[in-house]
């Protein structure tokens, strides 16, 4: 249970209706005198994206609701993975056993989006009718790899960002480096570097998309904000088109806390943008490189049984 007293100590150090800036004098600087983000983070959690239906309006649990929630909350996540309980709390090695062991957001919200109602926006009508991301399989998805999902083919990561969002179980860590020009961040998820200059530049032409999009940032205040556009059309965050706009915002809490902010616009998918704030936990250990073509074996062996079906002419 030590995920547990630690989200609620560090809990006391936040509101449960806002979280204030910490005083400039308490945050830590670079030599140039920025704040000092730098180090290896986490944003794992066991708190959801979108608050379930049967919180309704309620924003933040009380320190009781959220322990009793938390045992729900962990209960499904093993239910998910068909793990026992026992076993992750207990910390001791079982074959599989690869979830890390989760607490709520030390906030105590309700769900990582901010509002009232908790959850993504509703659809625009375009949206509700669009077909689905391209390589992302349909009737095709045993053709070939190229009709296998971007996760399968270790192209792009769902979590690694932006926006940075926790994993299902694991490797939801990321680290930050920086210069008085640049930010970089690492998600351990995939691998993927982020490298954003800081110096104002216009983004790239319209007509040139990225997997993770073109990053910019700058300082307000003690706040690096990071906007980024140009996503090309193969990668669709939660419905999301090439339109997808978002702004992140990481900010010191304490000195062993970093809240980050992200509020996606598109108006091609949601009726209004909206906005999730996660709490990154220092880490204090180092990450590790996601090596996910070297054992990428289940890719072949799903094309490979495709093929013994259709030569044995057993059902699909």
């Amino acid at each position: 249970m030590r995920n547990i007293a630690a989200a609620f100590v560090i809990a006391a150090a936040l509101s449960s209706s806002a979280v204030a800036q910490p005083p400039a004098s308490a945050v830590p600087r670079t030599p140039w005198g920025t704040p000092d983000l730098q180090g290896t983070w986490t944003n794992e959690t066991l708190t959801l994206l979108e608050r379930p239906p049967e919180f309704g309006p309620k924003e933040y649990f009380t320190e009781a609701e959220a322990a009793e929630y938390l045992q729900t909350a962990l209960d499904r996540l093993l239910a998910s993975v068909n793990l026992q309980k026992e076993a992750a709390l207990s910390g001791e090695f079982t074959p599989g056993l690869w979830v890390e062991r989760r607490a709520l957001v030390p906030t105590r919200r309700t769900s990582l989006i901010v509002g009232p109602t908790g959850r993504i926006p509703s659809l625009v009508p375009a949206a509700r009718t669009r077909p689905a991301a391209p390589a992302q399989g349909g009737d095709r998805q045993t053709d070939g790899p190229e009709a296998r999902s971007l996760l399968e083919r270790c192209i792009a990561f769902p979590v690694g960002g932006p926006p940075m969002l926790p994993g299902i179980g694991y490797n939801s860590n990321y680290q930050i480096v920086q210069t008085s020009t640049h930010v970089m961040i690492l998600a351990e998820m995939g691998s993927a570097a982020r490298v954003i200059p800081l110096d104002r530049r216009p983004h790239l032409p319209a007509s040139i998309g990225q997997w993770a999009g073109d990053s910019r940032g700058w300082w307000e205040g003690d706040t690096l904000v990071v906007e980024t556009t140009n996503f090309n059309d193969k990668v669709r965050f939660r419905g999301s088109t090439e339109s997808l706009r978002l702004t992140e915002r990481f900010r010191h809490v304490t000195r062993d806390m970093i809240m980050y902010e992200f509020t996606a616009a598109d108006p091609n998918t949601w009726s209004e943008s909206w906005t999730a704030e996660i709490p990154m936990r220092r880490l204090g250990s180092q990450i590790y490189e996601f090596a996910c073509h070297e054992g990428n074996y289940g890719l072949a062996n799903i094309l490979k049984g495709a093929r013994y079906v259709e030569q044995s002419g057993s059902a699909r």
